[in-house]
């Protein structure tokens, strides 16, 4: 050791004399889980589903949408890039429903009640800079989201206190005990430098973390930014003396030189961009483009590569999503009214060829999502809430309306108006039309807020319902930035969202739905749920104590919130749907959970060759 470092250590030793002992004496472990189903032992060589063979090299492009005028995502100003060059705690693994391995933390303590969590941050850890990362920066890190972003606020809320504990840990103290998720939540933690926040910027000024900023930001992952085309491209070039790049969760990953993410103003423009070879990869989200969409030459040629892989994943609510801030949504009979006038099943022989299922969980696809009736696991949850629940809870297996005829259709149409008269919903009339107008003589309007034009033609049909019954609809199609800022101060009347749910939910259920979230700009609570039932469901959820307990109480929280009415649900696909210009290499094994796109596959020099000639 040289006479500085002997000198900093030194400086060091009474602060450090003045730390807890347990933080050397507690019990670290190279993983966290949920309920302690660790696949992956202490000293692993890489996960099953990568080849530590792949080669480096090559480049792949890929699509990003809407347009950015900064580079820094820790901000709700502005409309920040899509990408990523800082490495968090710690890393999940992809064929795991929850597990994540040390990657900047090398290891991870809690006690039994989950009190606090402590990280042991790996010596080695630095800052493309060069510089060491250490608890003070992870401190920062915390105290930066949790300031500037309301959603992060929530996600890290019960975090009381962070502090060093010990030369190289950090520890998380929590406001509330044996809640299973909050060591894993921590340890998802992107970490921040605080030394390049704290000094001036490339023009001399000093850096906000809360300002808009186009200067490339210091990171710490396996890519770094190389080139910025404000609002139209960024390229991501491979860090050759990353840090990390030997660890077991990154061998065999990372194997790109360069990563270019293009932006196109929507999908339908980026996809013609994607016939004409400016991008290498396509996530199909348009039932009608996949049906109909992939007849061009490269495709016929073999150039272009079609297929659908399937997931253990979760199929999470997508829905029309009314604003029940408006009045007008208040009434259950009304949100009602509108499930019985959607017609799914034309929508899906009509628009979607015939490749969707209708949502009828908030957990579809697996075994979270509620069918039958409750069990005597969920009665013990839900009995104590009968009076604040829908009878049909208890009594009755959620099923959607359905369409399958025009004597079906016309049925649930007439339940609808029965419904909406009940509601105080009265047919008059209104520039030579048919509303329905209250008491008060305001009519029913709706405006549907969209921020695609795909959408447009499966709400148009759905407006024609709902007029029908003498709603007063309008439909109006926005960019993203737009839809961005009305979402995130509830400036809407009707959205459509899709909640995305994991094999573990935990937390973020509250973000969903809680009842402290309906009036937090920037919340996903969009639909204004308030309700002490689901608060009380969700906190069951949260502190399950096993997966059978979990399962229990996520079955209640589905049956509570789909009884309520709450949205429209719309649909899902029980698989992935990607094409991509055969140019790369990827493993022979598919992780369980996700495509694994673009980390684990690799560029095949003889591939791409095959495809130029």
């Amino acid at each position: 050791m040289d006479r500085r470092r002997l000198l900093q250590f030194a400086g060091l030793l009474p602060l450090l004399r003045g730390l807890p002992a347990w933080a050397d004496d507690a019990k670290f472990s190279h993983a966290v889980s949920l309920f302690d189903d660790i696949k992956y032992p202490a000293g692993f060589k890489q996960f099953d589903y990568v080849n530590a063979a792949a080669p480096k090299g090559g480049k792949i492009r890929l699509p990003a949408y809407g347009t950015f005028d900064s580079l820094n995502p820790y901000t709700i100003n502005g409309d920040p890039a899509a990408v990523g060059v800082l490495d968090t705690l710690m890393v999940r693994s992809l064929d795991e429903p929850n597990t994540m391995y040390g990657l900047i933390a090398e290891a991870i303590s809690y006690p039994e009640d989950k009190s606090s969590v402590t990280f042991r941050l790996n010596a080695a850890a630095r800052f493309h800079d060069g510089k060491p990362i250490t608890p003070e920066d992870v401190i920062f890190s915390l105290d930066t989201l949790k300031a500037n972003l309301a959603t992060q606020a929530a996600y890290y809320k019960n975090v009381a206190k962070a502090e060093q504990t010990a030369e190289r840990d950090v520890t998380f103290t929590f406001n509330e005990k044996n809640n299973r998720e909050l060591p894993s939540i921590l340890a998802e933690l992107p970490v921040l430098p605080k030394h390049w926040w704290m000094a001036p910027g490339a023009d001399g000024k000093p850096r906000d973390t809360n300002a808009v900023s186009m200067e490339i930001p210091l990171g710490s992952g396996p890519y770094r930014i190389k080139d910025v085309k404000a609002g139209a491209s960024i390229v991501m070039e491979r860090v050759a003396d990353y840090w990390a790049k030997d660890l077991a969760p990154n061998v065999g990953q990372n194997n790109f030189d360069e990563i270019t993410y293009l932006y196109f103003q929507n999908v339908q423009v980026a996809f013609e961009g994607f016939k004409g070879d400016q991008y290498d990869y396509q996530y199909e989200t348009s039932s009608k483009q996949w049906a109909t969409g992939y007849d061009f030459p490269a495709v016929k040629d073999g150039k272009v590569v079609k297929g659908q892989v399937t997931l253990k994943k979760v199929q999470g609510m997508q829905a029309f999503v009314p604003n029940m801030r408006k009045a007008k949504f208040q009434d259950v009979r009304v949100r009602k009214a509108m499930n019985l006038a959607f017609d799914f099943e034309w929508s899906n022989t009509n628009l979607f060829f015939g490749q969707y299922k209708r949502s009828r969980s908030y957990f579809n696809n697996s075994e979270l999502e509620a069918t039958g009736l409750p069990s005597p696991e969920e009665l013990a949850l839900l009995d104590p809430l009968k009076d604040k629940l829908p009878p049909e809870v208890f009594t009755t297996e959620y099923q959607n309306p359905t369409n399958p005829d025009a004597t079906a259709r016309r049925k649930n149409l007439r339940e609808a108006a029965g419904l909406l008269a009940e509601a105080g919903w009265k047919p008059a009339q209104a520039g030579g039309k048919s509303v329905l107008k209250n008491a008060k003589g305001e009519a029913l309007e709706i405006e549907f807020l969209l921020d695609s034009p795909i959408f447009e033609r499966i709400t148009l049909p759905y407006k024609e319902q709902l007029e029908l019954l003498g709603f007063s609809v309008s439909v109006r199609t926005i960019d993203d930035a737009q839809m961005t800022k009305l979402k995130e101060t509830f400036d809407f009347d009707v959205i459509v969202h899709s909640y995305g749910q994991s094999l573990s939910p935990g937390n973020e259920q509250r973000f969903f739905w809680g009842s402290a979230e309906a009036g937090k700009n920037g919340s996903q609570n969009y639909a204004g749920i308030k309700n002490e039932a689901i608060d009380a469901l969700i906190d069951k959820l949260i502190f399950a104590k096993d997966r059978k307990g979990l399962v229990a109480a996520t079955h209640a929280l589905d049956r509570a919130l789909i009884w309520n009415h709450y949205m429209i649900p719309q649909w899902f696909v029980p698989y992935e749907r990607i094409a991509y210009w055969d140019r790369f290499g990827k493993p022979e094994k598919n992780p369980d959970y996700d495509i694994g796109m673009p980390g684990t596959w690799w560029w095949d020099e003889a591939k791409a060759k095959k495809i130029s000639g």
